[in-house]
C-alpha cells in the first residue's frame, strides 16, 4: 500500500493549507490514519490522528483549535491547518495502520507513510 500526500507549501502566518492522503490501492475498513511531522532537528511528532468508525480524533496540544483532521472515507485523510505559526513549519507525514483501530502515538505504531510534503509559515 502506497500512501500518496498532496497539498503543503509556503504561507504567511495567519494563513491556511489542506494536506490531502489517499491509499493507493484499496485496503482494510478499519484503520487509523493520520499524521506526523517533523522540524529539522527535532523529533517526528504525531499531530492528529483520527480511526474509522466512531472513535474521536486526536490533536497534539500545539494544534488544538487550528487544525482539523477529518475521514473522507477508509481510504483517505484530510488535516485542514487554520492560523498556521511559523513553529508549525515541517516535513508533514501520512501514516496509516490497517485491521486496528488504534491510534498510537509512536511512530513505529504506523507501518504505512507517505513521502511527506513540505509545510513552510513565515
Amino acid at each position: 500500500v502506497q500512501l500518496v500526500e498532496s497539498g503543503g507549501g509556503s504561507v504567511q502566518a495567519g494563513g491556511s493549507l489542506r494536506l490531502s492522503c489517499a491509499a493507493s490501492a484499496s485496503t482494510y475498513s478499519t484503520n487509523c490514519m493520520g499524521w506526523f511531522r517533523q522540524a529539522p532537528g527535532k523529533e517526528r511528532e504525531r499531530v492528529a490522528t483520527m480511526p474509522t468508525g466512531t472513535g474521536s480524533p486526536y490533536y497534539a496540544d500545539s494544534v488544538k483549535g487550528r487544525f482539523t483532521i477529518s475521514r473522507d472515507n477508509a481510504m483517505a485523510v484530510t488535516l485542514q491547518m487554520n492560523s498556521l505559526k511559523p513553529e508549525d513549519t515541517a516535513m508533514y507525514y501520512c501514516a496509516a495502520r490497517y485491521l486496528s483501530y488504534f491510534c498510537g502515538a509512536s511512530q513505529d505504531d504506523y507501518p504505512y507513510w507517505g513521502q511527506g510534503t513540505q509545510v513552510t509559515v513565515s
